[in-house]
């Protein structure tokens, strides 16, 4: 296994302690080698303890679909000495979270689960574990990580590959084939779809869903609104009300397959209720729904920012005023950041739109500028950073 040090640091404090570490995300985002990663730093400082896990996608574990049966196989295993619990999808599990607030009590479990639904957060989860739980997102692979699995040098061609297949962590071991590894992508995709989503939500029109991930997919990164795309739809002949369209998004965005960026109104202060920006959780995921095409490349750039921003911590939203607008403001520790995104700099149209409007921000947080190409020597204009893409990814934290 290669370990993942973004996510190590951020549980490794919590072990031992007395809340229930909780790894959600998306489908095959390598939630499961995280529990076992992390059992392998409690096994380096603890030699007398008992591991118990349970993998909701192992068939030896497909019987157990309740409470009952999940408490009758713990005490099957139990010890009287530290017994570190593990639960891999516990979301199929019903009433799983009266079984984890009876064994959160005693004070030889350590629990850790993994869920790919936003609801397993909701409801009685959250009535009856509320205070009692710390939740860690877990994301497909970043581009460094990309590259230590793959064996890769960090240059721009393995940056191609990186927008172009994404980062879901089996990918390490598909031939470097593009047709082998959609193919794959595209299995994954239907697998979140029907298991996710369809299955889960008894969608009625699943054509209609499909449609419109597509939509979002060819849109990532464009400003979306549900009440434009049901006068669109209308006007295709397709009778689709806002309501529809929101809850279907909401259902897709549960599964962690899509990402809400809100917008906000950065002289007022107010934020949005309508006209957000999706981004899809896995950029290969994004391309196996449209497919890949260079044509395409600054919005999936802008993809790769957002997930970059977002793993590092980011609270992100989309900055308005008047007619202006920045990509990305970021806060963390109560400080801001802004990042402009664009394809090339190759005019002094695009220079002066895409560092104007960071320039025309009055107040002295650190505003950047990211490209696929190189800028200038000094690699700032009127003060302002500027990245390539490949210097962001890598260096940028």
């Amino acid at each position: 296994m290669i370990k993942r040090e973004i996510y190590i640091k951020k549980i490794k404090p919590f072990i031992n302690k007395e809340l229930i570490k909780v790894l959600i995300g998306q489908r095959r985002v390598g939630k499961s080698e995280m529990l076992k990663l992390v059992a392998n730093e409690i096994k380096k400082t603890t030699q007398d303890a008992n591991f118990i896990f349970i993998d909701k996608e192992e068939y030896e574990f497909d019987y157990m679909r309740n409470h009952t049966q999940l408490m009758e196989y713990i005490k099957t295993q139990q010890t009287e000495k530290m017994n570190y619990l593990f639960i891999d999808e516990i979301q199929e599990i019903d009433g799983f979270e009266r079984v984890l607030r009876s064994l959160y009590k005693k004070n030889n479990f350590d629990i850790y689960c993994t869920g790919s639904n936003a609801k397993l957060l909701s409801g009685d989860f959250a009535t009856y574990l509320s205070g009692r739980q710390i939740v860690f997102q877990i994301g497909s692979l970043n581009f460094t990580e990309f590259c230590s699995f793959h064996q890769l040098q960090a240059n721009n061609d393995s940056l191609l590959k990186y927008l172009k297949f994404g980062g879901l962590p089996y990918l390490m071991h598909l031939p470097e084939n593009e047709n082998i590894r959609f193919e794959y992508l595209n299995n994954i995709y239907s697998t979140i779809l029907f298991r996710d989503i369809i299955k889960k939500h008894q969608i009625r029109d699943p054509r209609f869903l499909t449609d419109l991930i597509r939509f979002l997919a060819d849109n990532t990164g464009g400003v979306f609104s549900a009440n434009r795309i049901s006068k669109y739809l209308k006007h295709q002949k397709i009778n689709k009300n806002v309501a529809l369209i929101l809850n279907y998004l909401s259902f897709v965005e549960d599964a962690y397959f899509i990402n809400r960026v809100k917008r906000i109104d950065i002289q007022g202060k107010k934020q949005f209720d309508i006209g957000e920006k999706y981004y899809f959780e896995d950029i290969g995921l994004r391309n196996a729904t449209v497919g890949f095409k260079m044509q395409d490349i600054g919005k999936i750039m802008e993809n790769a920012v957002y997930l970059h921003l977002r793993n590092l911590g980011y609270d992100l939203k989309i900055a308005y005023w008047g007619d202006n607008e920045i990509d990305f403001m970021g806060i963390k520790n109560n400080e801001k950041i802004y990042v402009q995104v664009a394809y090339l700099l190759t005019d002094e149209k695009t220079i002066k739109r895409e560092f104007g409007n960071l320039l025309k921000i009055k107040d002295n947080y650190p505003k950047f500028v990211v490209s696929f190409d190189n800028f200038s020597a000094s690699n700032t204009y009127k003060g302002i950073k500027h990245y390539t893409l490949l210097e962001f990814l890598t260096e940028f934290n």
